[in-house]
């Protein structure tokens, strides 16, 4: 009778990896990984082996795959690519935690380090080009499209151009403000729009319900690309400046707006005088 074949280090490595984690964790507790953790442990204890003949057959359907498949180590099945993000083989000379995926490449994070730290290997995306999707909307970048793709291949993604959609939208709306006696107020409005918005500041004008357009505020452009801030200073919050003021961005699209309440303190009333809007 042959005796059996002794364990490689690898596969005690394996095996002393998944004690520990049995003896950390209660019974039916074990948390569970992400699959690209999971295939990198089935990598280590297949490490050492030769690859044996191709049987594409053979080989699992990969599913749920957001950034495209790869070749497994041996070049013959396929497998799920690693996302924008996750932690992947820096070269050919590891098989651990996999590949990037399609517009993806695996470059060392070396952004947000602590003393000590070590950089990690991730998966960056290749380009930083807006997009706009058959469907409408606006992609950040090729990589997230893909994602999408992916996601829904029935919807038949495709790209309609480079750039952002033509499109106006609100990202951050002002905000409600009450309890402000003689205080100073600022509304904000964060709107991101292509072609670039211009962003205008109205008050509701009493029992009229009349729109006055305000004339004083401030724009600037960003935070990010395609992105436009407004405010709007009240100093010295009086009783004539209650009400509804409303954010009004437009382009040759459209227009889009967004409504915030001034409402002062019933048990401090506002002095009843005209406001005064800083320049």
């Amino acid at each position: 009778m042959s005796k059996p074949a002794n364990p490689t280090p690898s596969q005690l490595l394996f095996l002393l990896l998944c004690l520990s984690w049995a003896l950390t964790w209660p019974c039916g507790a074990l948390p569970s990984a992400p699959d690209y953790l999971q295939r990198g442990w089935q990598r280590l204890l297949e490490e050492g082996e030769s690859c044996s003949d191709c049987s594409p057959e053979e080989c699992p359907t990969p599913r749920g795959c957001l950034a495209g498949l790869v070749r497994d180590p041996c070049d013959c099945c396929w497998e799920c690519a690693n996302l924008e993000g996750q932690i992947c083989d820096l070269d050919n000379t590891n098989h651990f935690y996999g590949k990037c995926g399609d517009h993806l490449e695996c470059k060392l994070d070396t952004g947000d380090l602590r003393k000590g730290e070590v950089p990690e290997p991730q998966c960056a995306c290749l380009s930083s080009q807006t997009l706009c999707g058959s469907d409408g909307k606006t992609y950040t970048q090729i990589c997230k499209f893909q994602e999408v793709f992916h996601a829904h291949p029935e919807a038949n993604l495709t790209v309609a151009h480079e750039g952002p959609c033509e499109s106006g939208s609100i990202l951050s709306p002002p905000y409600d403000v009450w309890n402000v006696t003689g205080q100073d107020v600022i509304f904000g409005c964060e709107v991101f729009a292509y072609p670039m918005a211009s962003i205008e500041w109205r008050k509701d004008g009493g029992w009229s319900r009349r729109l006055l357009t305000l004339p004083y505020a401030r724009r600037t452009g960003g935070p990010q690309k395609y992105e436009v801030t407004g405010w709007l200073q009240i100093q010295g919050v009086r009783v004539t400046d209650e009400g509804t003021y409303r954010c009004f961005a437009r382009n040759r699209v459209g227009e889009v707006a967004a409504l915030a309440s001034l409402t002062g303190d019933a048990t401090h009333p506002l002095p009843g005088v005209l406001p005064t809007l800083d320049p």
